[in-house]
C-alpha cells in the first residue's frame, strides 16, 4: 500500500472547512490511505488519526511525521467512537478540528481478499478490522428474518425477504461471486442494466457486518466532546442513511438551544444551549473532480463549528 493509493474524496473543501493552522491537534476518524491527514499535515497540524484496519495503520506508521519528536502523526489502531478514551490517555482533552470520511475506502473496495465488492471474487469477509464475526458468518448462521431485515434496512432493498430466502437456500456461501449471483437471479439481473442489482445488497451486509450506522453515531457525539469551542467538524458520507444521521444530528445540535414553551413563563424552557453554529450547506463534488475520480459522485461533506456550549451528553 502506498502513502495516496486513492484520490481523497473533497479534499480542498474538507480542507477549507477544517481551515487549519500551524499547530493545531486535529483528529483524522477515518484515516484509510491518509489523503486528508497528508494535506492537514502539509498545513502544519498535528494529527491523531484513528484506523481499526491494520493494514492503513501498518502503512500510515511508515510516515515520515510518525518520526518527529513529538510525532506530528499518532495513529490509534481502533475504532473512531473511541477516541474521546483514546485521547484522554494521549493527555490531550480538546481538539481543533475533527474529520470523518465515513463508508469503505478505496483501498478496501480495489483488494479482492478483502471481500467487499462484487467485481472482484473473492472471500466473503467485508471486515473493516479482519476479525470475526464477518459477512459469510452472518449470512451462513442467521436467521431468514434477520438478514431480510439487514437488507431492507441498511440497503434499502424492496425485495429483501425474496433475496434472504435465496441466500439461505444456497448456505452455505463463501464467496463475493456467490453471493452476488445468488441476489442477480433472485431479482431477475438483466445484463447491461445501469445499476448492478446486487449493490443493495452488499451495501446493506457490510453495514450491519461493521455496525457502520451505530459507530457513526457514537463517532459525532465523541467529536461534540472532543472540539474546542471553534473547533471545525467536516464530515464526508456516501450515501443517503450515511447522510441523514449526520444532517440529523448537525441540526439538532444547532437548534439544541431552548425553545419557548407555551405552558411556562418566559421566553424559553431550560434545554441545552446549541453546540454547533454555522452549519454549511450539502456539499457535492464539482464536474471537474468527478472527471478525475467518479467514485465522488455520491459523496457529501456537512461541516459545522462548534459553540462554547458544554457538550450535551456532559450536560
Amino acid at each position: 500500500m502506498s502513502v495516496s493509493p486513492h484520490i481523497p474524496v473533497l479534499l480542498d473543501e474538507v480542507i477549507a472547512a477544517l481551515a487549519p493552522q500551524p499547530g493545531d491537534l486535529i483528529v483524522d476518524a477515518t484515516f484509510g490511505a491518509g489523503g486528508y491527514t497528508r494535506a492537514l499535515l502539509d498545513a502544519g497540524a498535528t494529527v491523531h488519526a484513528f484506523d481499526r484496519d491494520p493494514d492503513a495503520i501498518a502503512a500510515g506508521d511508515k510516515w515520515p511525521e510518525r518520526a518527529e519528536n513529538p510525532p506530528r502523526l499518532v495513529l490509534h489502531p481502533r475504532r473512531f467512537s473511541e477516541m474521546v478514551n483514546a485521547l484522554e490517555e494521549a493527555g490531550i482533552a480538546r481538539v481543533n478540528g475533527v474529520v470523518m470520511d465515513i463508508g469503505v475506502s478505496s483501498m478496501q473496495l480495489d483488494q479482492a481478499e478483502r471481500g467487499f465488492a462484487f467485481s472482484h471474487d473473492g472471500p466473503l469477509d467485508m471486515t473493516m478490522s479482519q476479525t470475526r464475526p464477518n459477512a459469510a458468518d452472518f449470512l451462513n448462521e442467521a436467521e431468514e428474518g434477520a438478514i431480510a431485515d439487514v437488507l431492507f434496512h441498511f440497503g434499502e432493498e424492496r425485495q429483501s425477504r425474496r433475496v434472504a430466502r435465496a441466500i439461505v437456500a444456497a448456505r452455505p456461501l463463501t464467496t463475493t461471486g456467490q453471493l452476488a449471483q445468488v441476489v442477480r437471479k433472485a431479482l431477475g439481473h438483466r445484463p447491461g442494466a445501469p445499476k448492478d442489482p446486487a449493490t443493495r445488497s452488499f451495501q446493506a451486509i457490510r453495514i450491519h457486518v461493521n455496525a457502520e450506522l451505530e459507530e457513526l453515531e457514537a463517532g459525532l457525539a465523541a467529536a461534540e466532546t472532543l472540539l474546542r469551542a471553534d473547533g471545525r467538524l467536516a464530515v464526508v458520507s456516501f450515501h443517503s442513511l450515511e447522510d441523514r444521521i449526520v444532517k440529523r444530528f448537525l441540526r439538532d445540535a444547532a437548534g439544541a438551544n431552548a425553545r419557548a414553551s407555551r405552558h411556562l413563563p418566559g421566553p424559553a424552557d431550560a434545554g441545552p444551549q446549541p453546540t454547533f453554529a454555522r452549519l454549511s450547506r450539502a456539499i457535492r463534488a464539482g464536474e471537474p473532480e468527478l472527471a478525475r475520480n467518479p467514485r465522488a459522485r455520491s459523496a457529501t461533506l456537512r461541516a459545522a463549528t462548534r459553540t462554547t456550549a458544554p457538550a450535551r451528553e456532559a450536560a
